[in-house]
């Protein structure tokens, strides 16, 4: 808050009886008052404050591929539940691998039960542990020589995961195209963008079997990781086809 000064008293003239004096002329050497500045803060340094304020209120949250993500290969096996060897996996995965995936570093895996390896075909899945809903994770089924028209296949997947059911029946747009790897192996890929969340889904026969990696996010998390999520997706491959 300003200072308020009061004004410098002014000189009247003095009477006596009989006698009249002239009014007093100021010397010289005296000097008039400098006015006196307003206490309040500088404007620039209060602006500063503002943006500094802003900016620390309108920053996100570092993405995965801002820090440069590193990946490590997951080595799937799909073994049948009868042969599921339960938690702890196989010690020498990489020589029996049927897939890989690359998976983001920090992420942590969901151990498979082997009653949910029977009853829906799930094999792997690793998670942000950030957004657990933000995952990876592959599915197989057995006696599929080759793959369906790409509908069908969409749609017999759904019938065991509800959250694809959810989302495709809540999609605000979804695509699908066909594409084959070096060795001429055919490979499904499907993009579902809905109202809440995305995924990204890969699906391919081999060896008698027919395997879906499929990689979902809510909607905040995609568009914060997308680069990486899709480098997650674009790596999957079944053995013997990279």
């Amino acid at each position: 808050m300003a200072t308020l000064f009061s004004s410098p008293p002014i000189s009247s003239s003095a009477s006596t009886a009989g006698t009249t004096t002239a009014p007093s002329k100021p010397s010289p050497s005296s000097k008039p008052l400098l006015p006196i500045s307003s206490c309040k803060p500088p404007l620039t340094a209060s602006l500063t404050a503002a943006a500094i304020a802003a900016v620390l209120t309108t920053t996100p949250l570092p993405s995965l591929a801002d820090s440069n993500t590193n990946y490590q290969v997951y080595y799937g096996t799909a073994a049948s539940a009868a042969n599921y060897g339960g938690y702890g996996g196989n010690s020498n995965k990489k020589d029996s691998a049927e897939y890989v995936y690359d998976v983001p570093e920090g992420w942590k895996e969901r151990l498979v039960s082997k009653v949910e390896k029977g009853t829906n075909g799930t094999d792997s899945e690793f998670f942000n542990p950030k957004k657990k809903t933000e995952k990876e994770y592959l599915t197989f089924l057995s006696g599929f020589r080759q793959l369906a028209p790409k509908d069908t296949v969409l749609n017999n997947l759904a019938l065991s995961d509800v959250e694809l059911q959810d989302l495709i029946a809540n999609a605000d747009n979804l695509t699908s195209e066909e594409k084959k790897d070096e060795n001429g192996q055919i490979y499904y890929v499907y993009e579902i963008d809905g109202a809440g969340a995305h995924s990204l889904i890969s699906v391919t026969c081999a060896k008698n079997k027919l395997y879906a990696h499929f990689v979902n996010a809510p909607t905040p998390e995609w568009n914060r990781d997308k680069e990486v999520l899709r480098h997650v997706h674009e790596s999957f491959k079944t053995v013997g086809s990279f």
